[in-house]
Order: structure tokens, then sequence, then C-alpha cells
């Protein structure tokens, strides 16, 4: 991950300095911007390999930010935010946002999740040449892209692993907690409906109606499956 560079959108300096000596520490470059406009400005000048931002900003507010980024492209967003309302974390993650850290928290966890969301957008463990095929979906993941009938879907990296996971097993149920496992590298359980919101994501992309999935298939009380013939 050397010469990697992370926004990190916050305005509290004394967070700015800790997270920021230790991301540097760990060979990334940083950026700060202090406020929701300042971000939008920095993210298109810098076009960074990460973003690392905070939900309660000055001006526009993290959730306008991450929807602007998302506008933009696929480049992995982990919110930091002090509000420990579950709904607050999946209106962030139904935004598009990877991943999300409750303050206060350790700056070994920042890094630590900051590496996690970048091997997963490199595709870090994929084998080059391992192309998944099933119904019209052709997955490629040394390339991090996915199609559907030949077009492309503009999946964020979390998302991406998610449905190449789910395409590797069809007919194969996951829990919450195995797909949290293989996308996130830790399943704790609360964390679950995080994945709900990734799949909603991933529905809007995918299905021709996301009202009535026949890809990801939602199982009662368990998780989730890829149809074996692409029909629901």
């Amino acid at each position: 991950m050397q010469g990697k560079t992370v926004l990190l959108v916050e305005d509290e300096a004394a967070i700015v300095d800790v997270v920021r000596r230790y991301l540097e520490r760990d060979g990334y470059r940083v950026m700060v911007a202090s406020d929701g406009q300042r971000a939008v400005d920095e993210f298109q000048r810098l076009r960074p390999d990460l973003v690392l931002l905070d939900l309660m900003l000055p001006g526009l507010d993290g959730w306008e930010v991450c929807r602007r980024i998302r506008q933009d492209g696929s480049t992995p967003v982990i919110m930091l935010t002090a509000r420990d309302e579950e709904a607050d974390k999946l209106i962030g993650l139904e935004l598009g946002a990877d991943d999300y850290i409750t303050k206060p928290f350790s700056p070994r966890e920042v890094v630590a999740r900051v590496r996690a969301v970048l091997r997963r957008a490199r595709g870090a463990e994929a084998v080059p040449g391992d192309v998944v095929r099933v119904h019209d979906l052709e997955i490629d993941p040394a390339r991090v892209e996915a199609f559907r009938n030949g077009q492309a879907l503009a999946l964020t990296p979390t998302e991406f692993k998610l449905l190449f996971t789910l395409a590797r097993h069809p007919g194969r149920v996951f829990t919450r907690l195995q797909l949290l496992d293989q996308v996130q590298g830790y399943a704790f359980e609360g964390y679950e409906r995080t994945i709900d919101a990734h799949i909603k994501n991933i529905r809007q992309k995918l299905e021709p109606d996301p009202r009535k999935p026949r890809y990801i298939l939602t199982v009662h009380r368990v998780g989730y499956r890829l149809a074996e013939d692409g029909r629901a």
C-alpha cells in the first residue's frame, strides 16, 4: 500500500493529527479537508485512493459528500462517525460507503480498516484469469470488474466482493455474518445489517426490477444466495 493517497475529511484537529500520524507511519500520503465543500473540491482535484469521511462536518454534511463522491466513481469510502444510531450508519452505507468506524476509535483500527478496504479495491486476493461466469454475469476478480449482458456494473469494492462471493457458489446460502467475514475480514454481531444495505445497493445496479430480485435472493431469517438459474 506504499504511496496510496488517503483524503481525510475531519474538522477535529486532534483526530486529524493522530490519524494522519498513524497513516503516514504506515506509508500512506494523507491530505486533509476540514469541511464538506472542501472535501468535494479536494476529491475532484486529488483523485485519492480512499476517503476517510466524518459525517458531522461544517457546510455539506458527510452524507452529501458521500453522495457526490459516489456520483463521480467508486473510490472507497470509510465513514467516521460519533453517532451510534444504526439508522445513521445504514444511511451512509446505502449511499455507497464501504465501511464505518464509530468514535472513539483506536488509530490502529483505522489503519487496519484502510488496509482491508484497499485490498478489496485492488482485488489482492484474486487469481488473474479466474473469471466467474454465471447466468448472464461475468465477474473478473483480477480487474475488479463485473458485467451483466456485457454492460459494466458500477460496483464499489465492497459490493464487488459481495457479488463475487455469492457468484462463486450459486445456490449456496450465506448468512450475514459469513458475508461480513468474506468482505470485511471480520464478523461481529450487530454489524449484520450492513450487509443488507450493501445488498440493496447491488440490487439497484444489477436487477432489472430491484423490488423483484431474480439474481440475489433473500433467504428469510438466514441471509442471501445467488439464484442457480438466474430466475427467482
